[in-house]
């Protein structure tokens, strides 16, 4: 496949990411709208830095944040929790930053996010749990910052990482706020790596096991 970004079309390989520079909030919305229906090439922009990076994900990158996704729910249905879940959604701040997040969880505030076709963080709440895979790409959290999502997971290398926003920026936190009795730095890796090498239903069938004994 040919690579090709412009206001038109954008086209490009499984595994690629493009960077450019002197960007406006014009171009990225151009974009956006190039993009059309194709919500796998995921857009990001940064008006401070005037950047904007598209990233086409491999197959392993979609099954682990698809993964993930599914272990948070099985987790929240578990604890008898609400939410409300969004796969793929945009998140902006207006003429200051946007991106796709892998995936996304509105939770204490699930109620807010209900009939939303789009989020506009000038008047809507952001998720407060954002995931992201980085296998293609590094996650930037400067963005996650400047939109103000309070909890975001990076999964790296069979690894998960949580941050926690402070008033300084995100900090490397031990434990996830959202889920604050369940080790989910231990816990969640194994599961991650179990779906991609033996299936998503056993991975999750034992996920849920798992659970059950914790619980009994």
């Amino acid at each position: 496949m040919v690579l090709t970004v412009s206001r038109e079309r954008i086209q490009l390989p499984p595994g690629s990411e493009v960077t450019l520079t002197y960007q406006t909030w014009e171009d990225y919305e151009a974009l956006l709208a190039s993009r059309r229906d194709d919500a796998a090439i995921k857009i990001r922009y940064n008006a401070h830095t005037q950047t904007l990076s598209l990233m086409a994900p491999l197959a392993g990158h979609g099954n682990r944040s698809r993964t993930l996704a599914d272990l948070v729910t099985t987790l929240l249905r578990h604890q008898d929790r609400n939410w409300h879940g969004f796969d793929p959604v945009t998140l902006k701040r207006l003429r200051e930053a946007g991106l796709e997040p892998d995936t996304c969880f509105y939770i204490e505030n699930w109620q807010a996010a209900l009939g939303k076709e789009r989020i506009d963080l000038a008047v809507d709440l952001p998720p407060d749990l954002a995931i992201e895979v980085d296998i293609t790409s590094l996650t930037t959290l400067k963005i996650y910052q400047m939109l103000r999502v309070p909890e975001v997971w990076i999964y790296r290398q069979g690894q998960l990482s949580v941050y926690v926003l402070t008033a300084e920026g995100y900090e490397d936190s031990a434990q996830s706020p959202t889920f604050p009795t369940v080790d989910v730095k231990a816990v969640l890796p194994e599961y991650v790596e179990r779906a991609w090498s033996a299936g998503s239903s056993v991975a999750l069938r034992e996920f849920e096991a798992c659970l059950n004994t914790l619980k009994g």
